[in-house]
């Protein structure tokens, strides 16, 4: 069973997330864990603060190391073997490969979501990878470590039923993008299927995909 425990101030946000579809099912067939821990929890003082103002000025509050680093030992006293992932702009770009290679590893994952302005930098010091989804930002670190969690267990052997569901599909061989599919009806408004999938010749049915397959 792969473990994820995510390090959030939000964990509201993953409920609906983490207990729909196939992440869902997942964890019904003990394929995935999931735990979700509030920083919030590990905050300073009377009023549990988790943030503060940065060194040198500068708009925004960032996350302190105090609490960030409590939670990571509070998770892997859970999961030793657990590798420390960072969701951050970063210059490792999330990708297919990459969610393959986490999938088919023995490892857990603890997930650490910043938010606010970002993160005290000291931080990177204790984690294992830096992940970004690409050059943008957004308000924290919750979406795209759904997004993580959603590509990883999708391609954990059992998750989708089908056997080769996970292989033939976008991104699955380098950058390619994967052919166009069809189901019922045949005719919708005058948009037919391309009359090769209805033959039957599986050879050419082959021949047509690997040539709509977008490189």
């Amino acid at each position: 069973m792969k473990k994820f425990q995510i390090i959030t101030l939000f964990p509201e946000m993953f409920d609906k997330v983490l207990n729909s579809s196939m992440l869902w099912k997942a964890q019904k067939d003990g394929l995935v864990e999931f735990n979700l821990i509030n920083l919030r929890d590990f905050g300073l003082g009377p009023r549990k603060t988790v943030d503060d103002t940065p060194y040198g000025g500068g708009d925004g509050m960032l996350l302190r190391i105090e609490p960030l680093v409590a939670a990571l030992e509070f998770a892997k006293k859970r999961s030793k073997n657990a590798k420390i992932l960072l969701m951050s702009p970063a210059e490792t770009v999330w990708s297919q490969s990459m969610a393959r290679d986490y999938a088919s590893s023995t490892a857990d994952y603890i997930i650490i979501c910043g938010h606010y302005e970002g993160f005290d930098a000291r931080i990177e010091q204790f984690v294992d990878a830096k992940i970004s989804l690409g050059q943008f930002v957004l308000t924290g670190g919750e979406i795209p470590a759904m997004a993580l969690i959603d590509s990883i267990v999708r391609l954990i052997p059992g998750v989708l039923g089908g056997e080769k569901s996970a292989e033939i599909e976008s991104y699955s061989d380098g950058g390619a993008l994967e052919f166009p599919q069809y189901t019922r009806p045949e005719e919708f408004r005058d948009m037919k299927v391309p009359a090769v999938l209805l033959s039957g010749n599986h050879a050419e049915i082959e021949r047509w995909r690997v040539k709509n397959t977008t490189k």
